[in-house]
């Protein structure tokens, strides 16, 4: 018989193996806190979760790779972009929208995206690590205050699991307060929590919390005397006027009945631009500084203004106090009146007030001002595209947008980013029937738009989605999140998602405010940005990469990109002179404006022509193309 003879290390060795694989089995054996959490936000409908791994969420980990059925785990390069693509999918599928950070620099990197969602009242769960008990208050390492630091941004809800017994309850009033306050909510568990044996049912004593899962919206309308009051208001009017933001993105029909009955035009936030298709005679578009000349026009004249499901924040770019009548329909009592000194408040859900309203509407049956605005909206696109086929140096950036819009493929899902781009997405790209699109709103943050279309194709692998994107943006987080993609991409399928890059080398927005708003020249220092070979970058990841520097190459670049069988970069050089003329410019701008050139703008010669040529366009449509 052979014997072995044990050295001590060997010895110790060994039994080092036989302890790790003892606790390793005990641990698959007991049913952890993580493991309920989890099992719990399946029963909530989860089924995505956008996250990056820490040491301080190893057991909520450990409970992801024991259930790989429950959960798709979708890991970004950046715990923001975990929080912005929890919002995406919240804005895209009306989901709860879950993200996961380790504790302290984790769970800290998370709050823009988090804020995003607060601002566009988006539903997000954030679930982050947290320091052993028996280490908190002792500044152990990557200790730090969360219930202090997501207060504001979670403080519909934010709290600590201390117990077993409290993760149901945690978990159960989480989702269903994000879902009905359509707000963010955060829990944070200790990392020593998350490896405690999971208590699934508080036992029935005092001091103990006992709930539920699920939530079923409530059907929201105002009084019956409120809705015979506001349609005696909108039948009085001679010239209505109708706003629309993204509480109304489920009320389309809707809108478009009261629209016709009206005989008046509808008017679209940003965030409610894919509430009603482009192509419609009485749509006039955008307001505001992206906006259009219908919709100044619209709201300068109306005598009664209806406002549904919009918290549109210019003043200016609204009828003047006492010039209209004004209704607003919110489903959130808390943004009533606030922007516009309204006769009536509806508190109620868009649609199902709008069908409560309608019976008691009349037709109008003076279609003057119906036609009036359809007049200028026929006109209106006519100076987009003349303005969009524009000569610039070396490609005009509307006119990219203007080339995209014939070319969308149905139900295409449409993100933009904070800056220039969100000027061409929201006044000359058409969105048609059936397509969503959305950008970061109310914060307006730099670099949402990559994250959210990647939400996006994880939640309709079989859709294309389209990102227009600043350089700027593209080179603050948009680059990184190409792993992301890389990482992914196989797995749909539909492999299809386009990332369109604005490449003018200058944080172009900004410069324009500085110039318009503050009357300083552009500040080289501050405002210009490298070049980059995008198209490379991304034919280094295995992707279609297309470089585009001559107009005629435009939309040919677009077709190859929609009909790739992979993911696509399109980097396109544009023009950083040609300015994003409002649909009015006041003294105080112009005034600015003209500072700003006298003062030596580094780009002024390529700024008055492009602004010479813009101003023609909008006056006599085709002149600028002369010589293109």
């Amino acid at each position: 018989m052979l014997k072995i003879k044990l050295t001590p290390a060997k010895r110790n060795r060994d039994q080092r193996e036989i302890s790790w694989g003892s606790l390793k089995k005990d641990r698959e054996a007991m049913y952890t806190v993580s493991d309920f959490l989890l099992q719990r936000l399946s029963a909530w409908g989860v089924r995505r979760i956008f996250g990056y791994p820490g040491d301080g969420i190893l057991g909520i980990m450990g409970a992801l790779g024991r259930r790989p059925d429950l959960f798709q785990f979708v890991q970004v390069r950046h715990e923001e972009m975990a929080a912005f693509m929890a919002c995406g999918h919240a804005k895209f599928t009306e989901e709860l929208g879950v993200c996961m950070a380790t504790s302290g620099p984790g769970a800290i990197h998370l709050l823009n995206g988090l804020y995003d969602a607060k601002m566009d009242h988006q539903p997000v769960l954030a679930i982050v690590g947290q320091s052993a008990r028996t280490a908190i208050g002792g500044d152990y390492q990557q200790e730090v205050d969360l219930e202090n630091l997501f207060k504001d941004v979670a403080g519909e809800y934010v709290h600590t699991c201390t117990a077993p017994a409290q993760m149901r309850q945690l978990i159960d009033r989480a989702c269903r307060i994000a879902l009905a306050e359509r707000t963010v909510t955060c829990i944070i568990v200790p990392k020593d929590v998350q490896e405690l044996e999971a208590v699934e049912k508080p036992p029935h004593k005092h001091n103990t919390v006992h709930t539920s899962v699920g939530y079923s919206a409530p059907h929201i309308i105002p009084m019956a005397e409120d809705l015979r009051r506001a349609a005696d208001i909108l039948n009085a009017g001679k010239k209505v006027a109708i706003l629309i933001g993204a509480g109304a993105l489920h009320a389309g029909p809707e809108v478009t009945e009261v629209a016709d009955l009206l005989g008046c035009g509808v008017a679209k936030a940003l965030l409610g631009k894919a509430a009603l298709p482009d192509d419609l005679p009485f749509v006039t578009g955008g307001i505001g500084l992206l906006g259009t000349t219908p919709s100044w026009n619209m709201m300068m004249d109306c005598d009664t203004l209806l406002v549904i499901g919009s918290n549109f924040p210019y003043a200016e770019f609204l009828p003047k106090e006492g010039q209209a009548r004004g209704i607003q329909i919110d489903i959130n009592p808390r943004v009533l009146g606030i922007r516009y000194p309204m006769d009536l408040h509806l508190v109620g859900d868009s649609a199902q007030t709008l069908r409560a309203l309608i019976p008691l509407l009349k037709r109008k049956e003076d279609r003057s001002w119906r036609r009036k605005i359809e007049s200028d909206v026929q006109d209106w696109w006519k100076k987009v595209e003349a303005f969009a086929k524009m000569n610039a140096n070396p490609i005009n950036p509307e006119y990219v947008t203007w080339e995209l819009s014939s070319r969308l493929p149905d139900n295409a899902i449409l993100t933009a980013d904070s800056g220039t781009t969100a000027n061409w997405y929201g006044r000359s790209l058409k969105m048609r029937s059936g397509m969503k699109g959305s950008l970061s709103g109310s914060l307006a943050s730099l670099g949402a738009a990559v994250p959210y279309a990647i939400a996006a194709k994880f939640a309709y692998p079989d859709r294309v989605p389209i990102a227009l994107i600043g350089d700027g943006a593209f080179q603050m987080n948009g680059l990184n999140e190409m792993l992301t993609v890389k990482k992914y991409w196989k797995e749909w399928s539909d492999p299809r998602v386009v990332f369109i890059v604005f490449n003018n080398q200058d944080l172009n927005q900004v410069t324009w405010e500085q110039r318009i708003e503050a009357g300083d020249p552009k500040l080289p220092a501050t405002q210009s940005i490298p070049d980059m070979p995008y198209a490379e970058f991304a034919k280094s990841l295995g992707f279609l990469g297309i470089c585009v520097d001559k107009p005629r190459d435009v939309g040919s670049a677009i077709d190859k990109a929609l009909s790739a069988n992979r993911p696509a970069v399109i980097d396109v050089y544009t023009d950083p002179d040609i300015p994003t003329i409002p649909p009015h410019i006041t003294f105080e701008q112009a005034k600015n404006y003209s500072t700003a050139l006298l003062s030596m703008d580094p780009d002024e010669a390529g700024i008055l022509k492009a602004t010479a040529k813009g101003m023609a366009e909008r006056l006599v449509p085709g002149v600028g193309e002369r010589g293109r």
